[in-house]
């Protein structure tokens, strides 16, 4: 990468894509809070959902905003792990935190599917 690709300002879409990764990467976090709190044991899949989800997306913006050559193949797995998240927390519908979770797993998966087809 030139120097001159780092100091291009980013894209609105790879902006957006950031802003979505971390919102994605905060939420996991809290819902991970939350299922320490559950009475019972959340299931162990949905705990390594939210981990892999909450790494991939944290890891996904640093590498955006870095302007990595890795960024595309990043995006593609960070909206794999988004996707993987948001049918785990799926499996527990009536939880309103993984509702949003899931919500917000699938707007991060679906911008980071685009960003992963385009030229950073």
């Amino acid at each position: 990468m030139t120097q001159s690709a780092a100091a291009t300002p980013m894209s609105k879409e790879m902006q957006d894509c950031v802003n979505a990764c971390m919102s994605c990467h905060s939420i996991c976090e809290e819902t991970m809070s939350s299922c320490l709190q559950m009475t019972g044991q959340a299931p162990v899949q949905i705990m390594r959902a939210l981990m892999d989800c909450a790494e991939m997306t944290r890891m996904c913006a640093d590498m955006m905003m870095r302007r990595s050559p890795l960024s595309s193949e990043m995006c593609a797995m960070c909206a794999k792990a988004c996707d993987m998240c948001a049918e785990a927390c799926m499996s527990m519908p009536d939880d309103q935190q993984m509702m949003r979770c899931a919500e917000s797993c699938r707007s991060c998966a679906e911008m980071c599917r685009s960003m992963a087809g385009a030229t950073m």
